[in-house]
């Protein structure tokens, strides 16, 4: 199947065996990917289905329902203080590419874009369109933008790391040795790192403070780093 395209489709166009097709995705199975009437390609839905189809007109025929085993076998949440600029499109595609499972933009102490509605359907696009290429079966879910504070109580019950790039802290790698818990939830800070008060309430809502190594990276090379060591860790 490596040969196939991909599309990404809404539950709501599947109509028993067959696919309705937007008049935006006619125009990319039709004019930018050269496909004929009879050629067939591959629907995912996002949520961890993917079916093998044939084009026929405005609608597709549902051949049959694929298997495909490309996630991570644990469910990965990461917590991105805001870049400034578009740095943060980059995060989410690579991100995705890595196989994430959520992503929860936040704003801190030293957080420079306050993020538009707009933006957040463009995360949401992006992730989409990187999932496709990166033959993934989900779709990471994208948050809206809240808070550092109030994203810290949002997740109660998983494994939990903030990465400070200044301070003594235990390399990230050295704390994925026991791999029996299914979910991680890490955290990245903004330009000009965390401040010591948001350290300190990550710590008190049970977060680890972790390194991610000797170098002080960038906020958009910091997520893209975390999220390589834990599937690095995690995946055999």
């Amino acid at each position: 199947m490596a040969q196939l395209q991909r599309i990404a489709i809404k539950l709501s166009q599947l109509q028993q065996n067959q696919i309705l097709l937007t008049p935006q995705q006619q125009h990319y199975l039709n004019r930018v990917l050269r496909l004929q009437k009879g050629d067939r390609f591959i629907a995912m839905d996002g949520m961890g289905k993917w079916w093998l189809a044939q084009l026929e007109g405005e609608e597709a025929q549902i051949l049959e329902l694929l298997s495909v085993e490309t996630e991570l076998p644990v469910s990965i949440t990461l917590m991105v203080a805001l870049p400034k600029g578009n740095g943060f499109d980059e995060v989410v595609r690579c991100c995705t590419e890595l196989g994430v499972a959520c992503i929860a933009p936040v704003t801190s102490d030293r957080t420079l874009l306050n993020p538009s509605p707009q933006k957040l359907e463009r995360w949401r696009r992006i992730a989409s369109e990187a999932a496709e290429q990166s033959e993934r079966s989900f779709v990471p879910t994208i948050l809206e933008p809240i808070s550092f504070d109030a994203a810290l109580s949002s997740f109660a019950t998983h494994q939990k790391y903030i990465c400070e790039g200044r301070g003594n802290y235990p390399h990230l790698k050295s704390c994925l040795h026991n791999q029996g818990e299914m979910s991680i939830v890490i955290a990245t800070g903004p330009e000009g790192g965390w401040t010591e008060k948001e350290i300190d309430n990550a710590i008190k809502a049970g977060f680890q403070p972790v390194s991610l190594g000797r170098r002080i990276l960038r906020a958009v090379t910091a997520p893209i780093v975390a999220l390589s060591l834990i599937s690095a860790a995690c995946e055999v």
